[in-house]
């Protein structure tokens, strides 16, 4: 082999290393964050409409990937202006005080064909939690998609104060959902 081949094939493997190990960005509009609970004993789905996920996604090398989301808590979209306004007040998200709910992976590791076990940090509203969940990856149309979801108590991060304490409204049990599409 010539040393110009040699050159050439080194710097693609180099290449498609360095893709392997890439930061994945997220195509915005296939990307989803949704909360999922029951209010009055009826489903809920109320998505986010400002976050950022960061993926460093390496499918060669799955351990050393790594995950952060950081959820804009003002902008949770319960389908009405004014849930909207309360959601954000003290007694739930205290979006003045907190605008921000992180999570920031400190594993993930394969559970299997497609499947992904992932560890790490939640905080909500100041308190933080280690938490674990499965999520499932696929390549749809070469693009990597992940799917997962996170239940989690509300009570335990202060979500719903004072007479919101009360879970005959609004459960204690709520479902952090997510889809997140590479471009």
């Amino acid at each position: 082999m010539k040393t110009t081949q040699r050159v050439l094939l080194a710097a693609l493997l180099g290449v498609s290393l360095a893709a392997g190990a890439a930061v994945l960005k997220t195509d915005p509009a296939k990307t989803s964050v949704s909360a999922v609970f029951k209010q009055m004993n009826v489903p809920v789905e109320s998505k986010f409409t400002k976050y950022r996920v960061t993926i460093d996604y390496n499918a060669q090398a799955i351990d050393s990937s790594k995950a952060s989301v950081e959820v804009d808590t003002a902008s949770l979209d319960m389908g009405d202006p004014e849930y909207n306004k309360e959601v954000a007040k003290k007694e739930w998200f205290n979006s003045a005080q907190f605008p921000k709910a992180t999570f920031v992976s400190s594993s993930i590791k394969s559970a299997g064909a497609g499947k992904l076990t992932v560890a790490g940090k939640l905080t909500i509203k100041g308190k933080a939690a280690d938490v674990a969940f499965p999520v499932t990856v696929k390549t749809e149309g070469g693009k990597q998609v992940f799917d997962g979801a996170l239940p989690i108590k509300r009570l335990a991060f202060n979500i719903g104060e004072g007479e919101w304490k009360d879970t005959g409204m609004v459960a204690d049990e709520v479902t952090i959902k997510f889809h997140v599409v590479s471009q």
